[in-house]
């Protein structure tokens, strides 16, 4: 500990401590708490004995690590967050073990925000000051509320709304910063009996389709998706109210919205999507070229992100 810095009106127990490591006045650290390097822990901060702390987090004034809590590289954590770990505390009653509550690697929590026990948030999701997170959070997401609510995604552009084509000759895909991810504005027919909108498969559907399904009655505040395909391509229309798509490669990520049935977005293999703000009449279609197959999902963000690196 002899390289790190602890203020002499800190009181640190610890003697795990990294290198470059700073702990200010009035914060207590247990002896069982392990802290990586570069860390900065402010004034009034207190760390209990089964915590471990990874390296370059910043901690601000007033936060309680309590047993239980893994924090991974990079995050930061707002003055005044509180985390607990027991659903159901009782004075001088303790659980056999504690929730283990994960806050991965470059997350951030906003002043104020309340962490709830066993939850885990993702890899560089974005918590907003005073949000009570009740369950985990997805890699990327940023929540706001009580409870928390995803709104969106970090550095998730949104895409141009596309504008109905003037006529069928001039219908086709439009290209996104999202590798692989096109808009395809769809035919449509409108006349005094009504409306009426066409695809082909292999045409204005780029592959031939197997299977399809639809998303209904979603309510407002879940998100679906959250998964990428090894080999599937799925084209995805809302035929009825409104959603946002996110995709993502690896490197870009950009949002958008289907709010008209002859528009259509085609996420290939390798892309990360997700669907969410869905409005309360919403009926989302999606074709898809493959059966399905468990084996071909992606569900874990990480294990994404090394496979993508893999392939490049």
């Amino acid at each position: 500990m002899s390289s790190s810095f602890v203020h002499p009106l800190a009181d640190v127990k610890s003697t795990r401590i990294g290198e470059n490591s700073r702990v200010w006045q009035f914060s207590i650290v247990l002896p069982g708490a392990e802290i990586g390097r570069d860390v900065n822990i402010c004034s009034h901060c207190f760390i209990e004995d089964d915590v471990v702390i990874g390296n370059g987090v910043t901690i601000k004034n007033g936060v309680q690590i309590w047993n239980g809590l893994r924090i991974e590289d990079g995050v930061f954590i707002g003055p005044n967050v509180s985390f607990s770990n027991d659903r159901f505390p009782r004075s001088r009653e303790w659980p056999a073990t504690f929730a283990v509550t994960k806050i991965r690697e470059r997350a951030s929590i906003g002043a104020g925000a309340v962490v709830l026990p066993g939850v885990e948030i993702g890899r560089n999701a974005m918590i907003g000051a005073g949000a009570v997170v009740t369950r985990s959070v997805p890699p990327n997401a940023i929540v706001v509320g009580n409870p928390a609510k995803i709104v969106g995604y970090v550095d998730a552009a949104r895409g141009e709304k596309i504008a109905p084509a003037p006529s069928i000759s001039e219908v086709g895909p439009l290209n996104t910063r999202v590798k692989g991810v096109a808009l395809y504005n769809m035919p449509r027919v409108a006349d005094i009996r009504g409306s009426l909108t066409v695809g082909e498969f292999e045409r204005s559907i780029p592959f031939p389709v197997k299977r399809y399904f639809m998303v209904f009655d979603v309510p407002s505040v879940e998100t679906r998706g959250e998964h990428a395909h090894r080999e599937c391509h799925q084209f995805l229309i809302c035929v009825r109210g409104s959603c946002a798509v996110v995709a993502d490669d690896g490197s870009n990520r950009q949002e958008f919205l289907l709010d008209r049935p002859d528009v259509g977005v085609h996420l290939p293999p390798m892309i990360w999507g997700i669907q969410y703000k869905y409005s309360s009449d919403a009926v989302l279609l999606v074709f898809a070229s493959h059966h399905y197959e468990n084996s071909d999902y992606i569900r874990d963000y990480s294990e994404f992100g090394r496979l993508i690196g893999e392939k490049s």
